[in-house]
């Protein structure tokens, strides 16, 4: 190669006009030589922790949590993100107990795979209820731009999507979701994949996806086999195959072998947070059963409709629809007269013209002109009067919403309803007004699932239902992580009915109040075998003489429901059943919980 000549570079610089800046040489220079005058040293300090805390000084430090100074994650969350990411490669079971932030856990993970640029487009598939406060959290809390999916275009020009599994995989939107390639899938109450022939699992089994999380307190119940599903679901060949699994860890679809084995294996795929771990703390609940003695006019009605539920009981074995109805009035004359006039005003139309039941039923209904004023309606006024803050009242039924709603706007207390039935907008709308201006919320049984409202600590039950799992998860609406107050707990009930001995039942014989979800969901599914827990009473109100019938019997169930809880207390000792293995997980998630056990 031939070495340029002089005048050929000065020729060259001469046309490519290239100037050498040295301007700030000679000023630094001249600076030196009088020593002075310098640049502030506190902006050089500034400065120079500026670019400090860009550096990132380990890899094994969570980079998210910089980016989020408006959260501050407890440590089982910090930890369980760090495992997810560390030691699982992205793919877990999140299986927390009730109420210990599963949400927060996969906002951090997202949050830490978007800054890492492991991750660009997500799918997060929730229920329908919950769209919108998912995409607010992950917005609010960690500055995610997620979207709720309303339109067909947004599945594909949106990076981050919530959306609900039945929108998901219906047409037309199932082809356009299988057909992206997703950097991460998160589902949220993830036990409704645990049968692989329902449409849920096929759907998501074909989805497309590099990192996935699956959000369940309860991953199994009952039968091994749905957590041999989940696993495989997530990671398949994790457990080897099905015929390998039953022979190494099953004894029968309920009972496990080699625990310690199957243990290790489910630490590799799931975390899984207990309350009583490490440092979460919860408030206390303080439960205040109020009785209440109806008017004469109300308790002439209930009368009434016991003896005509009494009455029809006998003529309705075997007629599930008859039995339902025979149910619904019973329960809906406890609630309000509302509630139960609807229900009579359609059974009388639907009797025929001829039968000796209609004239009984309009009777009813004359009973219920009658009734000029509501017993419990004045209460629940005047404990919302004397709370002086905010307060959910919930009813299982929309009459008696609707009566409540009406009740309290006349004696200028604001309340909103949420039901459901409102589209998301709609309930969106109804939580922010509760959260920002209106005093009451009077929410039906939809007001129960999946909603978090930590901002209020007060819940009036304007009824109870039957069903214990369905009052936990009303009370777990409020009493969650996050709940700064004792969470104050009001029990509504009338003196001489039906109301009356459910309540005794679920306080004094079971310890409903103590118990929370992750105890009493399994001790119900024991109970429960042969019949459910509301069909038992009813059977039971309806067959029974006296008074000291009912309660001999209300006696036994409450023994027979002990004797369950004792049972499956003494099994998780033993580290027998599934739900043992289970929370054996859960003590290896964080130092601090192992060190405590």
């Amino acid at each position: 190669m031939n070495t340029p000549s002089t005048e050929h570079i000065r020729s060259l610089n001469d046309h490519l006009n290239i100037h050498f800046d040295r301007s700030w040489y000679d000023d630094l220079e001249a600076r030196m030589r009088k020593n002075g005058p310098w640049d502030d040293w506190t902006m050089f300090q500034l400065a120079y922790e500026a670019e400090q805390s860009g550096l990132i000084s380990s890899f094994d430090d969570l980079q998210c949590l910089a980016h989020i100074p408006q959260l501050k994650p407890l440590t089982h969350q910090i930890d369980t993100a760090k495992k997810v990411l560390y030691e699982m490669r992205g793919r877990a079971i999140l299986a927390d107990e009730v109420g210990l932030g599963k949400t927060i856990e996969a906002g951090l993970i997202i949050k830490e795979y978007l800054i890492r640029g492991l991750v660009r487009k997500v799918l997060i598939l929730v229920p329908a209820s919950l769209v919108l406060q998912w995409v607010r959290e992950l917005n609010q809390k960690f500055g995610i731009s997620a979207v709720a999916q309303k339109k067909e275009y947004m599945w594909t020009q949106y990076d981050v999507v919530v959306a609900s599994m039945d929108t998901a995989k219906r047409d037309p939107h199932r082809d356009i979701v299988l057909n992206q390639e997703y950097d991460m899938l998160i589902v949220d109450e993830a036990h409704k994949l645990k049968n692989k022939k329902t449409s849920n699992y096929k759907f998501v089994i074909e989805l497309r996806k590099k990192y996935c999380l699956l959000l369940t307190a309860t991953p199994v119940q009952n039968d091994l086999g749905e957590l041999y599903n989940l696993i495989t679901l997530l990671k398949p060949g994790q457990l080897g195959g099905l015929g390998q699994f039953a022979a190494n860890f099953v004894v029968d679809k309920r009972m496990p072998k080699n625990e310690d084995k199957l243990q290790e294996e489910l630490s590799k795929v799931m975390i899984r947070n207990r309350r009583g771990d490490g440092d979460i703390e919860f408030t206390k609940r303080i439960v205040k059963n109020i009785p209440l003695r109806l008017s004469p006019e109300e308790q002439a009605l209930y009368d009434g409709v016991c003896d005509f539920v009494r009455g029809r009981y006998s003529d309705a074995q075997g007629d599930i629809g008859s039995m339902l109805s025979l149910v619904t009035l019973q329960r809906e004359v406890c609630s309000s007269r509302d509630a139960v006039f609807l229900t009579l005003v359609n059974l009388f139309k639907k009797t025929a013209e001829d039968s000796p039941l209609r004239p009984k039923i309009w009777e009813l209904v004359e009973l219920i002109k009658s009734i000029q004023a509501n017993t419990k309606a004045e209460k629940t006024l005047e404990l919302i009067q004397d709370i002086g803050d905010k307060a959910i009242i919930f009813t299982e039924y929309r009459a008696s919403q609707e009566y409540l709603l009406n009740y309290l706007k006349e004696r200028n207390i604001t309340a909103v309803p949420y039901r459901g039935g409102m589209n998301r907008g709609k309930k969106d709308w109804m939580m922010d007004l509760f959260r920002n201006r209106a005093q009451v919320m009077v929410a039906t049984e939809a007001g129960g699932e999946g909603i978090n409202l930590q901002f209020c600590h007060n819940i009036v039950n304007f009824d109870l239902p039957w069903n214990p799992m369905r009052v936990e998860q009303r009370i777990g609406r409020v009493h969650r992580l996050g709940q700064t107050e004792n969470v104050n707990i009001f029990n509504l009930s009338t003196i001489g009915t039906i109301e009356e001995h459910i309540l005794s039942l679920l306080h004094e014989k079971i310890n409903m109040f103590e118990l929370v979800i992750g105890g009493l969901d399994t001790i119900l599914e024991r109970f429960e075998k042969k019949t459910s827990l509301e069909s038992s009473l009813f059977k039971m109100w309806a067959e029974a003489k006296t008074e000291d019938e009912i309660r001999r019997q209300l006696d036994q169930m409450g023994s027979s429901f002990r004797t369950v809880r004792d049972e499956v207390e003494q099994e998780r000792g033993e580290r027998a059943p599934i739900r043992a293995i289970l929370n054996a997980v859960g003590q290896s998630v964080t130092p601090e919980a192992e060190a405590s056990h």
